[in-house]
């Protein structure tokens, strides 16, 4: 039975506890001058930290599953018998190349990534450890979610630049540990509707061809364009165990968990709320999904060394907060104001989430609190403006 997520009253508007946007503005730029920050400053920042996601008044979860989820279900169950590496070969055309400078133009990658037409052979992207590849299907309130996961970090790397940067050696930051790959062109997939186009059991508009057909098909691009999660079992954000008090084993466990969750929540975002950005707002609230299922509540110190936090003053230089600076990146004195924000913010989400009830660390309550975070912006949930989520409404019942 589907089960119903019921947001706090104030929680789901654009502009919570009913008040008007330029009054909310206000409001937020108020906070931001109590945190040091001078008119130049708030510009830039009430930019920045403008939230777009669309929060809804009720949603109904969990959500189907996409159109892709079948094919990589079939993929897993093929690897059982043919292996992992050569069944992704066969549907992901980037990995019948080897990742090399100057790639994206050769020609034959180019007709295979631009047209599908893949070349002779079984060769391609090889992998240190290729028996430590994993494939499974995850299940989210947003429905499940095909996940690859490299045991060794030189895999992750290769398969990050495979799938996202055209089989380029592009550098990989060290705090990188997981990618999610959207809006992803599976000529596999082409290949499974031209054949059910050819067999009459796809319709389109009466084409004659299947380069006609295809012109049309091409417009529906739920049939032939997955999203997956990329993971390297490494420890999260690059961070150590001994900086996390862990034994080695037990953080690598937790890192993945970690990972794991913070891209489901992602993905969580994208398909609920209608975005997922390169945003701080976005990164708390991944963190907090990956932070809580991890270790059972959240962790504001976790979060703030996983952005270079720790301190109390400036920002680690290998800290993940160097990489969400914004477009245009943020002056070096707005960055300063971020950095007391998203430490006021944290701890502000650990008191919080201390309140909350034990239905809150199931799969409803965990996706209510995300919509609570969703539903405010850094400064407001710096100054403590999280609503009382209450209990829960009954499985399936109707909003």
């Amino acid at each position: 039975m589907p089960l119903t997520v019921l947001p706090a009253a104030g929680a789901v508007s654009p502009a919570p506890d009913g008040i008007a946007a330029d009054a909310r503005e206000a409001r937020r730029a108020e906070v931001l001058r109590a945190f040091g920050a001078g008119p130049a400053e708030c510009g830039e920042l009430l930019a920045y930290n403008r939230s777009v996601f669309a929060v809804p008044g009720d949603v109904r979860l969990p959500l189907p599953d996409e159109p892709f989820v079948a094919a990589w279900t079939r993929y897993a169950a093929e690897a059982w018998t043919r292996g992992l590496l050569p069944v992704l070969r066969e549907h992901l055309v980037q990995l019948r190349f080897p990742v090399g400078a100057g790639r994206s133009a050769d020609e034959a990658y180019r007709a295979a990534t631009g047209r599908g037409i893949v070349p002779p052979g079984t060769g391609g992207l090889e992998l240190e450890d290729r028996e430590g590849l994993r494939l499974f299907i995850h299940p989210t309130p947003a429905g499940a979610v095909p996940v690859l996961l490299a045991s060794r970090r030189a895999d992750f790397e290769a398969l990050v630049r495979a799938l996202t940067r055209k089989n380029e050696p592009a550098p990989i930051p060290a705090s990188m540990g997981a990618a999610m790959v959207g809006g992803y062109n599976n000529w596999g997939r082409v290949a499974e509707l031209r054949r059910a186009w050819e067999a009459g059991e796809v319709d389109a508009d009466g084409a004659r061809d299947w380069s006609a057909a295809f012109a049309v098909l091409k417009q529906r691009r739920e049939l032939y364009q997955d999203r997956f999660i990329l993971l390297s079992g490494g420890p999260y954000s690059g961070v150590p165990a001994e900086a996390m008090g862990l034994q080695p084993d037990e953080w690598s466990r937790a890192s993945i968990t970690i990972r794991l969750e913070h891209e489901c929540a992602h993905y969580f975002t994208r398909r609920v709320l209608g975005s997922m950005r390169n945003n701080l707002l976005d990164e708390l609230i991944a963190d907090y999904a990956g932070i809580v299922a991890a270790a059972g509540r959240y962790r504001a110190g976790w979060f703030l060394r996983f952005c270079g936090l720790e301190g109390e003053d400036g920002c680690r230089a290998d800290g993940r907060l160097w990489n969400y600076r914004g477009e245009p990146p943020l002056s070096d004195a707005a960055f300063a104001v971020l950095q007391r924000i998203v430490r006021a913010a944290a701890r502000e989400v650990e008191r919080y989430d201390a309140g909350l009830s034990p239905s809150s660390r199931t799969p409803e309550g965990r996706a209510r609190v995300l919509l609570a975070l969703a539903a405010r912006t850094l400064e407001e949930i710096a100054a403590g403006a999280l609503p009382s989520l209450g209990p829960p409404p009954p499985m399936g019942s109707p909003v």
